[in-house]
This record gives structure tokens, C-alpha cells and sequence, in this order.
């Protein structure tokens, strides 16, 4: 009798065990949830590949150096370290964790890189366990909340926006429409129409549900302070800006527009130019425009220190001018570490 007690006894205890044990494991990989005003990244530096985003004095960025593997940094561009050993693009970051378009392909050679990892990935600050929370192409992701925004593709449907929330549920289907998700602000994504116009709409990612804004002919809508940037489609792709409280329209620049990011302090934009192509940066009504540097380049991104960019067609080097006060372009040389968690099933569906 006693020993069956006694059985009972540890059986109760070892149930209870393992009871604690999936509720803390529950808990402690239990993604927390977001506020509605929590975005991944700037639409500015999404638009230019998002390879750089910032947040609480860190920079995540794809280090061009190490065949465009995840780092991070300090504002300040000291302590860096390699967060992940494959290609990583449309980097977001909110709370404690990133999330990015991650791509094995092109980021090594050897036995390990003979089968392909690809995919929406989440992981923790510093690199450690990923987990895949879509194994599909994807172009452009934007944080909005609780939720991912996507663009994802394959050969049979090609491109359309879906959603997926942090924690890996709730995948569906928004829109049949090539929608671009970069410009989100306050839960509200502005994007400029791609079928029958180009008009200004916005998508609010509390319903979901598609308003129009303003009828333009608009490319790359990117929201700053209550105003609209946006290249204007009608006018040789010229910089306008759209007061969303003031329903008006400012133009900035006459220059055709390749492409641009907006900062606190100021816009960035490649001049396009068959006799004089530039880096340009003037003030965020327009004013006072300078030459940053002359030639054609790409991937601009912005962070609170610094513009990052380089030559059109060439990943490295990669160059950076202060965001506050003079030009001063310098190359940007990040070093190749080797202290990135590996690649595991961890990683995997």
C-alpha cells in the first residue's frame, strides 16, 4: 500500500514537472506583443533595400563586406558584431526582436551552402534563435504592429501582399494587388496604386481596410512629420511632398529622381543626369541643395549618424557622410567577424 503511495506520490510530482515546464517554456518564447505605433523600419531606407535599420542606438545592417550577412553596430559604428552567416535584406526591428528576409544563396561556398535557406525570418536582438516564419520569396516587409507585411512571391501567383503576425499565426492573404508596404506610419500604410492609377491610399492595419488619400501620380510614397514625400510620376519623377492636414502639394526639386530617403534632419536623393549625375542632400522643404558626392549610386540608407550608399553597381566600398553638419564622405569599412550564431534546424520551419 505504502509503496503505491509512494508511486502515486512521484508520478504527481513528475506531472506537475512537466506541467511547469511547457507553462515557462510557453511563456518564455512567448513573442510579446507590439503597440499599433511600433514600425520596423523607415520606408526610405525599406524602399533602398533595407539594409540598415535602427533602433535604441543599434544598427542592424547587411555588411556588404561579408557577402551582405547581418551585423549590428552601435549608432556610433563601434562594437560589431555578425549576427547571422547568410544574406540578409528588408531588415526590421521591433521590441526584442528582427525580422528579415533572409537568403543562404550567394553567401558562401562549401557543402553547407549546397542546400538553399530562404525565407521571412525572426530572431532575437543579438542573432540567436531564428525561426523561419515563412519559407517563400519575399521583395519588401514592413513591421506594422503586431503583424508583418509582405510582398510575397512565386512563379504562379508573382506578387501580392500577405501578413503574418510576429509569433508565426495568423497568415493571410490582404490583397491580390502589388502593394508596397514600406511607408507605414501609426498602423497606417501609404502606397502609391500600380494597376489603374497612381493614386496616394492608404491601407489601416487595424482592418486592413483601403482608403484613397489623394489622387496623384505618385511613386514611393514615404511618410515624415505629417507630410507625404513622394517622386511625382506626371513630372519626370521630379521630389514633391503632400500635406496630409493641409490637402497641398510642395515641389522640392525640378531634378529627376532615381531614388531618395528622408531624414529628420534633411532628403538624400540621386540626381539623374546624363551631364551631371550627383549624390544630392537639401533640407526637408527643399531648400538649400548640395552636391554629396558626384556619380551615380544606390541603397541609400539613412540612420541617426549617418547616410550610407555606394556606386551604382558596385556593393563595396560602401561610403558614409555625417547626417548633421558638413559633408564629409568617407568609405565606411565594417569588419568580417566570425562570432555569428550558426545556421541550424533552429532557422528551419
Amino acid at each position: 500500500m505504502k509503496k503505491n503511495q509512494k508511486l502515486l506520490f512521484f508520478a504527481g510530482v513528475f506531472l506537475l514537472c512537466v506541467i511547469a515546464y511547457h507553462g515557462i517554456s510557453y511563456f518564455m518564447d512567448r513573442i510579446p506583443s507590439n503597440d499599433i505605433s511600433v514600425t520596423g523600419n523607415t520606408a526610405g531606407n525599406l524602399n533602398n533595400g533595407g539594409l540598415f535599420a535602427e533602433a535604441d542606438g543599434k544598427v542592424y545592417f547587411s555588411n556588404a563586406y561579408d557577402n551582405g550577412r547581418l551585423y549590428s553596430m552601435n549608432a556610433d559604428e563601434t562594437g560589431f558584431t555578425r549576427l547571422s552567416t547568410s544574406r540578409a535584406g528588408s531588415i526590421n526591428v521591433g521590441g526584442k526582436y528582427l525580422y528579415y528576409y533572409l537568403d543562404s544563396s550567394g553567401s558562401g561556398s562549401g557543402l553547407g551552402y549546397v542546400i538553399r535557406t530562404y525565407g521571412i525570418f525572426r530572431s532575437k536582438l543579438n542573432g540567436k534563435k531564428a525561426k523561419c516564419l515563412d519559407r517563400s520569396a519575399a521583395v519588401t516587409m514592413q513591421l506594422a504592429g503586431d503583424y508583418l507585411y509582405y510582398q510575397r512571391y512565386n512563379n504562379k501567383d508573382f506578387t501580392k501582399l500577405y501578413k503574418i503576425k510576429t509569433d508565426k499565426s495568423g497568415q493571410q492573404l490582404v490583397s491580390d494587388n502589388i502593394i508596397n508596404p514600406a511607408g507605414c506610419h501609426n498602423g497606417i500604410i501609404y502606397f502609391n496604386g500600380t494597376g489603374k492609377d497612381h493614386y496616394l491610399y492608404a491601407l489601416d492595419t487595424r482592418t486592413d481596410n483601403i482608403s484613397t488619400v489623394y489622387e496623384g501620380n505618385l511613386w514611393f510614397p514615404a511618410y515624415h512629420d505629417g507630410y507625404i514625400y513622394y517622386m511625382d510620376v506626371s513630372s519626370d519623377y521630379r521630389l514633391c511632398r503632400y500635406s496630409l492636414s493641409e490637402n497641398a502639394v510642395e515641389v522640392l526639386t525640378h531634378d529627376r529622381v532615381d531614388t531618395f530617403n528622408v531624414g529628420d534632419f534633411n532628403i538624400y536623393y540621386q540626381k539623374n543626369s546624363t551631364e551631371s549625375p550627383a549624390l544630392m542632400r537639401m533640407n526637408l522643404d527643399g531648400s538649400n541643395p548640395e552636391v554629396v558626392a558626384e556619380g551615380n549610386y544606390e541603397n541609400l540608407h539613412l540612420t541617426s549618424n549617418y547616410a550610407y550608399f555606394n556606386a551604382f553597381g558596385a556593393e563595396t566600398p560602401v561610403y558614409h557622410t555625417p547626417v548633421v553638419g558638413p559633408v564629409n564622405v568617407s568609405v565606411f569599412s565594417a569588419p568580417v567577424g566570425e562570432d555569428a550564431p550558426k545556421e541550424t534546424d533552429a532557422e528551419e520551419e
